[in-house]
């Protein structure tokens, strides 16, 4: 590991932390405590989940990771009130279900919170795995993968040009356009997802992965390597592909995040990212101490302002 560092980063790596979203409440007043500590803390970007529905375990069996009961901030209203609330983080969705919603509708969401944070917004997308969730929202689960395809043309051309056209399986746009458009053209598209199929389209069209929490392993690496190959078969450099992994720090031992940091950015991870959710944290106060310690174990990743 270099001993150079340049503001929050360990080498080239980039640190931020996800909101705590089921459980930091609907205080707004707690969620800007909690945004502009991170900020104050020196952390780059914060990371904010999404769910627009949860569903019932009664009626629809256990097998989803969130229910009706888990709470989550709707991402670009949250990033919205985030954006005039601080002044140097970065946002990113990690990850909004983009299948689910009308990709026109969703490019003008995001070009706005673009422009009201002055280009700070990332934006991270998957095809969800909640058939509820699709259902409720009129989408179709089984083509969510071909439609996404669609959707990331769809926005980058809506981001980067006056007016479109486009006739494809999902999509019709006849000489239309938003405005006004994002500061950054395209906004960087990121996914997340593990399935061969999703990891294959992720070298071929993203800017960038979210793979799954923890140290590396062996199924991460090969996974990267996956990405790697389609990129390369796509004409793309490998470095095109940045990586942002995530540690919880309810789960890792303190002793073990340095390592994890710095295994990470041995395998080209530019972007990284802490959780601290599902530890039985209760306030925000809590949350804010966890990632204090986290500061303080490894205070080479972050720089207080």
């Amino acid at each position: 590991m270099t001993e150079s560092r340049s503001g929050n980063r360990i080498g080239a790596l980039r640190v931020g932390a996800s909101i705590p979203q089921t459980e930091i409440g609907s205080d707004p007043g707690a969620i800007r405590e909690f945004a502009q500590a991170v900020e104050r803390m020196g952390f780059e970007h914060i990371v904010v989940y999404d769910h627009v529905l949860g569903a019932d375990p009664a009626v629809h069996g256990s097998q989803f990771l969130y229910t009706h009961k888990d709470a989550f901030h709707e991402p670009f209203v949250t990033m919205g009130f985030l954006a005039g609330i601080t002044t140097r983080l970065r946002f990113a969705t990690g990850v909004l279900v983009l299948a689910q919603r009308q990709a026109a509708l969703v490019a003008k969401q995001a070009a706005e919170v673009d422009v009201l944070s002055g280009g700070r917004l990332r934006l991270g997308v998957s095809v969800g795995w909640n058939a509820v969730e699709h259902q409720a929202l009129g989408t179709d689960f089984a083509t969510r993968g071909a439609r996404i395809e669609e959707q990331v043309e769809v926005m980058r051309a809506l981001w980067t040009q006056d007016t479109v056209t486009y006739h494809g399986r999902f999509h019709t746009i006849e000489a239309a356009g938003i405005s006004p458009r994002p500061v950054q053209q395209p906004i960087p598209i990121w996914m997340g997802g593990e399935a061969d199929v999703v990891l294959k389209r992720i070298g071929r069209i993203a800017d960038g992965w979210f793979p799954d929490m923890g140290a590396p392993s062996a199924q991460h690496r090969r996974q990267l390597e996956v990405i790697r190959a389609a990129a390369k078969v796509a004409g793309r450099p490998p470095s095109a592909v940045d990586v942002e992994p995530h540690i919880n720090l309810t789960v890792d031992k303190a002793d073990s995040w340095q390592d994890s940091l710095s295994a990470w950015e041995e395998l080209g991870a530019r972007h990284f990212f802490i959780s601290t959710m599902g530890g039985g944290l209760n306030t925000v106060q809590a949350h804010l101490r966890k990632l204090e310690e986290f500061c303080k174990a490894v205070p080479q990743a972050v720089r207080p302002l």
